[in-house]
Parts: C-alpha cells; sequence; structure tokens
C-alpha cells in the first residue's frame, strides 16, 4: 500500500501501521475483512412491496442480546447500489427472517450474493424452497436449519456514501430449529456445519478446539 495514509512503515517484522481516519475505504475494507474473521453470515429473506423475495447473505452480522434477543447485520453502499434491496424491503416491510448458512447450502447461498435486479427472485435463481414464517411475512430458507423470525428494532445509519453501512437490529420474534441439527436437545455446531466469511473469496467451517472457557469447565 503506497498511499500516503497507508504509509506501511514495514520494519523486519513487515508490520502494516495505517490511519483509518485517512485511508481509501476500499483499503480499509480489505484490511478490516482480513482481520476480523471468521464472520459468520446472515442468510436474509425479505418481501418487497411488489411481493418479490429476495435472499442475500451478509457477513457484518451478529447476536446482540437475549432479552429481547436482537440479530443485526450491516449492509453495505456500492457506487452501483447505495441502497441494497434487502434494506428497502426491510424499511418498507419491517420485517425479515435470518437463516443460517451451512455447508451443504454453500452454493445456493454464494449465488444469491450476486447482485440481481430487484424484481428477480432469489429463491429461484438458486433453487431454494420458500417455507412459510409463523409471525412474520417474508418466507424462511426451508434448506436452512435454523431461521430467526425477525421484527425491525432499530436502524443505524453508519456513514454516508461508498464504504458506509446500515447496521439493521431486528428482534427475533420465532425460532425455527431442524430436528438433524440437535443433540441432546441442543444444537450441536458439529451437526449444523456453519459457514463463516474470510479475508478475500474465502469462507470457512468452524473447527472445535480441546479447550473450554474456564467459567464454564
Amino acid at each position: 500500500m503506497s498511499d500516503r495514509a497507508c504509509e506501511s512503515r514495514r520494519n523486519e517484522e513487515r508490520n502494516i501501521e495505517a490511519d483509518l481516519t485517512q485511508l481509501p475505504w476500499v483499503q480499509a475494507y480489505l484490511l478490516l475483512i482480513g482481520s476480523v474473521v471468521p464472520r459468520p453470515i446472515a442468510w436474509v429473506s425479505t418481501t418487497g412491496v411488489d411481493g418479490v423475495n429476495n435472499v442475500a447473505p451478509f457477513s457484518f452480522f451478529n447476536a446482540f442480546g437475549a432479552e429481547p434477543v436482537i440479530l443485526g447485520f450491516a449492509p453495505m453502499a456500492s457506487d452501483d447500489r447505495p441502497q441494497k434491496d434487502t434494506l428497502a424491503n426491510i424499511k418498507a416491510s419491517g420485517e425479515f427472517v435470518i437463516n443460517i448458512a451451512t455447508e451443504p447450502t454453500l452454493v445456493q447461498m454464494d449465488t444469491t450474493g450476486k447482485t440481481f435486479p430487484p424484481e428477480v427472485d432469489e429463491f429461484s435463481v438458486a433453487q431454494l424452497t420458500p417455507a412459510p414464517s409463523l409471525v412474520v411475512k417474508p418466507p424462511r430458507i426451508a434448506e436452512s436449519p435454523i431461521n430467526f423470525e425477525c421484527k425491525l428494532f432499530s436502524l443505524v445509519p453508519l456513514g454516508d456514501g461508498q464504504g458506509s453501512a446500515t447496521l439493521v437490529l431486528g428482534r427475533a420474534v420465532h425460532l425455527h430449529v431442524a430436528d438433524d441439527v440437535l443433540r441432546d436437545g441442543k444444537i450441536d455446531a458439529s451437526l449444523l456445519r456453519p459457514v463463516a466469511r474470510m479475508g478475500g473469496p474465502f469462507y470457512a467451517r468452524p473447527e472445535i478446539l480441546p479447550f473450554r472457557r474456564s467459567d464454564r469447565a
């Protein structure tokens, strides 16, 4: 990186020193997604005002509380689409479903990450099955073993223009968990087989380490 904001003072350890307040957003983004790994994936299904369903994955995603249960993800703005279809649909309806992406659905999930016109139904493109939700209008993805039906809790704008994002916080109002990812009544990661994003174009699967939290040993 030769940009002045990221002089990359490379010493014998080849460190990178970057002023993130001055660095062009694309370079900052590449450093960010290479550092914050692995990132869980929110596979979000929504329905537009025209009734067209939309599915898209987002790796700026996590859980933010249990009472109420809050899940959040952050669609980023880009030069070709300042507002993602997912965000537009949520603003209009206030409802969405967060589906957990798994290794068996990796190709389909990746397909829904491509840019399609708003009138295109990604369920059809990726050959996914829309399953009726119980509380919200948008369908859940039948191929996903875990689905959180959510009502919009809050929208938090994070900057302006390219590289900015909107944090979408949703209150989960209903949860579906398939029996085949349960062991002794608990969700088993080895059965769930979730996938996550790494830096660049890469995905990852979790590996359970032979180490436990000291307060839960």
